[in-house]
Formats: C-alpha cells, structure tokens, sequence
C-alpha cells in the first residue's frame, strides 16, 4: 500500500480543517518559499512583470491553492489506485512541463514541502504530529515524484 487509510483521512481532515481559510494559508506557503528562496518569485512568470504585492496577487493564491488541493488529492489517489493522477484540467505531463520549463529542481521542490508542512503546522497546530507530517509529507512526495517523472 503506498499510502494508508489513515494517512489518507490525517491529509484530508486537516485539510479540511483549514479550507475556510485557504487563501491566507496558500499565501503563507509562498511567502515562506520566497523568504527562503527570494529568487524564487522570478520562476513564476504571472509574478516577474507587475507590480501587485503578493498578498494581493490572485495568481499566487490560485497556484498555491491548487500545491494544497493537489497534494490533498494525491493522498487520496493514492488510496484509490496506487499512483497520482491529475484532473481533466491538469495533467501531470503539463506540470511536468511546466516545472522543466521554468527550471524548477529539486532543492525547489524540497523547500516547498517543508514551507507547506510549516503552513500546515501553523493552520491546525492542535492536529499537528508527527503522524500528520509524514501523512502529507508521504502524499507531497508522491505528487513530486509523478511530475519529476515527466521533467
């Protein structure tokens, strides 16, 4: 089994717990990558030519959502059918792309996972665990690993 029942219900119950708030805890994860790695903001390219804050960016808040739905739904995937798959408007061949293109590596991908762990630690500090670490981190993984494959 590459992901288990309890893992699965651990991503999805605390995702859930935060999803009334997700475009705050989208823009923290962010803003934690771009403290970390400030030159990150240049490989995204809806952020190289304007001048709107981050906070106020509606493309960055749509990216980030969609790293917590993703990875929430690998978990689930993952369940289901012992990989990752991406909806009909998402393939993971275009991620793969996508990521190539703009010269995403794999420190990138590290950073993010532990910016999105300290997001979740923040977000629902009374669920937080090692178990609930390794819940997403093991999800996380697997999502990275689908779209590595098709770099």
């Amino acid at each position: 089994m590459v992901i288990t029942a309890r893992q699965e219900a651990l991503v999805v119950n605390s995702w859930n717990e935060m999803k009334d708030d997700a475009p705050t805890f989208a823009l923290k994860l962010y803003l934690k990558l771009f403290e970390i790695i400030p030159s990150a903001m240049k490989r995204f390219s809806f952020l190289r030519d304007t001048n709107v804050p981050l906070e106020k960016n509606a493309k960055l808040k749509a990216h980030a959502m969609g790293v917590f739905v993703m990875t929430c739904e690998a978990a689930t995937q993952l369940r289901k059918t012992g990989r990752v798959n991406m909806g009909a408007n998402t393939s993971v061949k275009h991620l793969g792309a996508v990521h190539f293109k703009a010269g995403i590596g794999d420190v990138h991908f590290e950073i993010l996972k532990f910016a999105l762990l300290e997001t979740i630690k923040e977000g629902v500090p009374y669920m937080w665990s090692e178990e609930l670490k390794d819940a997403w981190s093991e999800s996380y993984d697997h999502l990275v690993a689908a779209i590595k494959a098709e770099m």
